[in-house]
């Protein structure tokens, strides 16, 4: 017994992504310009060892709350760390824990997303209403809620941030699922016996892929500002792990007169991450969803 082949709906996700890559660099400028924010990003926090010109651990007493200089290229803190290797090294964390919650959380409600479509009746009604109560929560609040719980820490505020991911997603899969579960392809596989979770796998998901890397993209913009948001209010990562978020919280609330770079460039960085995060977000779902097309 052969299995089925995917069908055509899912070869420009699974192969043909030189179209989808040429209309993405020919029509989205903006998209371009957060990819390319990204990728610096990405480079910065990967080679943040060897670009940061000191340790983000290093205090230097003589020197602390110094303006911008050529020494200090954004100056240094009230315990005198330099603010340039703590912002690079806070790329890593905000890039880490981003990256694992929106994947996690995405892979997770395209899973479900899937398989309450593909099931439906009482399954899906009792998955759907179990998904309205975690959305009826918004985002800070249920996150706030589960770091309260489990503590603060990165793994835990990495949890805080999944957790309200799973259902947002599995919502917007599901809408692209029950399409699909109505393709005479996944009769022909159900006709000839093949297992549930099988079909799920390998010919429901192929064809959702488009609306979850939307998804996981425009999640890492939510992830970041979230991770900043519980750490500026002392509930995310903790000292001495650099974090935009713990940084704009010990620059903002002092500091804000007397050494404004402090919140300045925190600031900066997590405004300038979201936008490039939501821009190449919004550029892929234009790019990927055929009703966007023109």
């Amino acid at each position: 017994m052969t299995d089925l082949a995917p069908t055509a709906a899912a070869k420009p996700i699974l192969h043909g992504w030189r179209e989808p890559l040429r209309r993405f660099l020919l029509h989205q400028p903006l998209g371009v310009a957060g990819a390319a924010v990204v990728l610096v990003m990405i480079a910065a926090a990967l080679l943040a060892d060897l670009i940061a010109p000191y340790d983000y651990l290093q205090t230097d007493y003589a020197s602390m709350m110094a303006a911008p200089s050529l020494e200090h290229w954004m100056g240094t803190d009230s315990f005198g760390r330099d603010v340039f290797s703590r912002m690079l090294h806070g790329a890593r964390t905000a890039l880490t824990v981003g990256f694992v919650s929106s994947l996690i959380g995405a892979t997770l409600g395209l899973v479900i997303g899937v398989a309450s479509a593909y099931f439906g009746g009482y399954t899906d009604m009792i998955v759907q209403r179990l998904l309205d109560i975690f959305m009826s929560f918004p985002l800070i609040i249920l996150a706030l809620a589960i770091v309260s719980i489990f503590g603060t820490g990165t793994l835990n505020v990495t949890l805080a941030i999944t957790i309200p991911m799973i259902p947002r997603c599995a919502r917007v899969v599901r809408s692209s699922a029950l399409a699909i579960r109505e393709l005479p392809y996944v009769d022909a596989a159900r006709a000839l016996g093949f297992h549930h979770w099988r079909i799920i796998l390998r010919h429901m998901l192929p064809n959702v892929m488009a609306p979850y890397l939307i998804m996981v993209t425009a999640f890492m913009g939510q992830a970041i500002l979230l991770e900043a948001s519980l750490s500026f209010l002392g509930l995310g990562v903790q000292e001495p792990v650099p974090a935009w978020g713990l940084m704009l919280q010990g620059g903002a609330e002092q500091y804000v007169e007397s050494a404004p770079w402090m919140a300045i460039f925190p600031g900066l960085a997590i405004t300038v991450s979201v936008l490039a995060f939501n821009l190449f977000g919004d550029a892929l779902r234009d790019v990927l969803d055929p009703k966007m097309r023109v």
